[in-house]
């Protein structure tokens, strides 16, 4: 396959990843005013783990570089130009490379969306126990995370005849 074709599958779940961000950002940001975090203003889903909340990020993970929105912007338009150029040595053509890396870039996508239309990022997923708190999160987020762990799982295993 040549062209975009090639990288359909990545080109597909990158696309479900940046809208169901997406989606689920607008949908916390109608219904739960900005700032929530403890109730009653979040949503209790599970009590004592598990909370809705709406937060502004204006940093990368667990708030890390905080205040450098436009930075860590910048950062990740770098990051797509390099997954687009490195793309042959980072074999995309393979398919459990194209589940990895769709995570990756959808969820980098759908974070520059809000870093670019509101300044920071909204987080709304709020896992914890009791009074120790695992920071906000949101599906870009996800996706990033689960797409780095399929990449450095897969680098263990063997290569196949086929690939």
């Amino acid at each position: 396959m040549r062209g975009l074709q090639a990288y359909k599958l990545l080109l597909g779940l990158a696309l479900a990843i940046v809208v169901l961000d997406q989606a689920t950002k607008l949908l916390i940001a109608h219904f739960i005013p900005f700032g929530a975090f403890y109730p009653p203003q979040s949503t209790e889903v599970i009590p004592g783990f598990f909370s809705l909340v709406h937060v502004g990020n204006t940093g990368a993970a667990w708030s890390l570089f905080s205040g450098h929105s436009t930075i860590l912007a910048l950062v990740g338009l770098l990051a797509l130009a390099l997954l687009w150029f490195l793309r042959k040595s980072l074999q995309l053509h393979l398919p459990l490379s194209q589940w990895s890396f769709g995570l990756i870039i959808g969820g980098i996508i759908g974070n520059l969306i809000d870093r670019f239309r509101l300044g920071y990022v909204i987080d709304f997923l709020d896992f914890h126990v009791n009074d120790w708190y695992w920071p906000s999160f949101n599906i870009a987020d996800s996706g990033i995370t689960v797409g780095v762990a399929i990449y450095v799982l897969s680098s263990f295993r063997k290569p196949q005849e086929s690939e």
